[in-house]
């Protein structure tokens, strides 16, 4: 039995962009605390639990967190004060039930994220284990995904840059996830030269500096071919020993039943839009694709699955938004194949793990990912690993300071030859 609870207690911290966000206190009665801040994003869905701001235009653009702190120093801690901190499904409901809303919307997603992750992180010092041995107990490290290049309206929104979100590599060829990692790096340090050139920069450091994310491309198209040139330029086949993972983000270029391609000066219909997905897919080695079309379009999500979905991991995040009730919807109705898991999407460690175990049973895929402006965590490593999601999103080509790379490579380490890395054997239906 862990510790009973003993106080509740949060503060406002600032994000990596630069906006307070809610870190909470968890204190035990034994002398233990887990702690942690709410992740903030960039890229929300319509549909994801809703966090409180304070609304105040004068205090950082009116993101001010100090409703969601009082929610947490008062009406939260008084109803989890004496709670056995090892019952996280008990803490979760009651938090559910405290809120009273759907979307989280009273007390604040932000509130209460934060305090259900910061109590699994107390649980698991009081009981003497590490995080993701807590959080489910798996033992398979994630299969290696690299991020190369981010882009898109809601992330850069410069013209001229891509208008798809996120570019990544997959090595499928690696046997760990830090193999796959030191791999990519020359085609990474190649694409930095090509971006600097293109620039007229010439600066050795580029990769140092996110000017790669700003980097102006004559088509979306252009990008595929650069990164499949790269992967060809050290050896490797695309799609068999390295494929691409796009997200598309379809929801920040949709606008009036219309995909507003600025990078190809296109603006599509829903048909056209499936249709270009089609094509790349064929032209490129594109082994996944997340959010291809916008989050309310359930019959063309449908009509996407049924062309594409034998042949690419098709994803849902804001599409889902981890709601167990969204992601049945769409198992219900054939849509999509994988699910992106993201714990602030639904409020709780409880409906996130109800989320995986539906997506598990119908087959889904599923992909871990934090939020763009989190203070960096471990425990998003942890609850990868511990609920063997398979997949993350986890890791920068380049990444200065603590990484979830560091991270993997520890508990990799501590589960030694109990420690399972599948690979390519996670996608070989789309290979």
């Amino acid at each position: 039995m862990a510790g009973i609870i003993k106080n509740v207690f949060a503060r406002e911290v600032i994000d990596r962009k630069g906006f307070p966000t809610v870190e909470v206190d968890v204190i035990l009665d034994d002398g233990r605390l887990g702690r942690a801040a709410a992740p903030g994003g960039t890229s929300r869905g319509e549909h994801e639990a809703k966090d409180l701001r304070d609304g105040d235009k004068t205090y950082f653009e009116g993101m001010g967190v100090n409703k969601a702190i009082s929610n947490v120093n008062t009406e939260i801690a008084e109803q989890l004060k004496g709670k056995d901190a090892a019952d996280q499904e008990e803490i979760d409901r009651s938090l559910v039930e405290l809120d009273g809303t759907e979307d989280k919307s009273r007390l604040g997603s932000n509130a209460i994220v934060a305090t259900s992750l910061a109590n699994a992180k107390a649980a698991a010092n009081s009981l003497g284990v590490q995080l993701f041995e807590h959080l489910g107990g798996g033992k398979e490290i994630p299969l290696a995904f690299i991020y190369v290049l981010f882009a898109g309206p809601a992330y850069v929104g410069i013209k001229g840059t891509p208008d798809f979100q996120e570019f990544a590599l997959l090595p499928f060829f690696a046997g760990s996830y830090k193999e796959g990692y030191i791999a990519t790096l020359s085609m990474y340090d190649k694409l930095c030269r090509i971006v600097s050139k293109r620039m007229g920069l010439g600066i050795p450091n580029i990769k140092e500096m996110n000017v790669i994310n700003t980097a102006k491309f004559d088509s979306n198209d252009e990008v595929l071919d650069i990164l499949t040139e790269l992967i060809e330029s050290e050896g490797y086949v695309p799609r068999k020993d390295i494929g691409i993972y796009l997200d598309i983000a379809a929801s920040h270029f949709y606008k009036d039943g219309k995909y507003h391609l600025k990078a190809d000066n296109l603006v599509l219909s829903r048909d056209e839009m499936i249709d270009k997905l089609e094509k790349m897919c064929a032209k490129y080695p594109i082994v996944s694709m997340e959010d291809c079309l916008f989050e309310n379009d359930w019959e063309g999500w449908k009509i996407l699955t049924d062309r594409l979905g034998n042949k690419v991991q098709l994803v849902g995040d804001d599409l889902f938004v981890t709601n167990p009730k969204r992601l049945s919807r769409g198992i219900e109705l054939g849509v999509a194949n994988a699910i992106v898991i993201k714990p602030n999407q639904i409020g709780t460690l409880t409906e996130t793990i109800e989320t995986v175990r539906t997506a598990k049973t119908a087959g889904y895929g599923t992909v871990i990912s934090p939020r763009s402006g989190e203070i960096w965590d471990p425990y998003i490593v942890h609850l990868c690993v511990g609920q063997s999601l398979e997949q993350g999103k986890l890791v920068g080509a380049y990444s200065g300071g603590e990484t979830d790379l560091n991270e993997l490579t520890r508990i990799e380490d501590s589960l030694g030859d109990e420690a399972i890395y599948r690979g390519k054997d996670i996608l070989s239906k789309f290979l």
